[in-house]
């Protein structure tokens, strides 16, 4: 189920998806397209490489390096688009989303369970179940594969 929050003073919304629990941004609706309210991007891209592709292009190399470390932890994982974000999906349930904005990367949602990696989870905690990576810092990509290990565990634990 997907729920729309109250619309703030600015006249946009949020998506709040409860399943994952993930805020990203509305994608309105123009001639039955969706597209995204904000400073990334004006229209929703229908793929992983149309998405990246309209970043600069030094995000556009840690996007697909986030990117690669997520197929490489989950090879099995399908890829798309959902809410407008990159999203890994394991027998047709998403398991882990990326995406780029104007000074940060963000990984979502966040594994449970396991306190040493929550420990180095924490300094980019930002919110219910976001992992945020500013730009202006190096990316910690052995992490992003350690939480997408984690939520692959936590997938298989679960059953299908």
């Amino acid at each position: 189920m997907t729920i729309l929050a109250p619309a703030p003073p600015n006249g946009n919304r949020t998506l709040i998806d409860p399943c994952v629990g993930i805020v990203v941004p509305l994608l309105r609706c123009v001639d039955g397209q969706a597209q995204l309210l904000g400073d990334r991007m004006t229209d929703t891209p229908t793929t992983i490489d149309d998405y990246i592709s309209a970043f600069p292009a030094h995000v556009q190399t840690i996007l697909q390096e986030v990117r690669a470390r997520l197929r490489s932890t989950v090879p099995t994982a399908d890829e798309g688009i959902s809410y407008g974000i990159p999203a890994l999906t394991l027998d047709g349930r998403y398991l882990v989303y990326f995406a780029g904005w104007k000074h940060h990367i963000s990984v979502y949602p966040l594994p449970e369970g396991d306190a040493s990696l929550d420990e180095e989870m924490a300094p980019y905690v930002a919110g219910k179940g976001t992992l945020k990576f500013p730009l202006s810092e190096p990316i910690p990509y052995e992490l992003i594969e350690r939480v997408a290990a984690r939520l692959l565990e936590e997938r298989i634990a679960s059953g299908p």
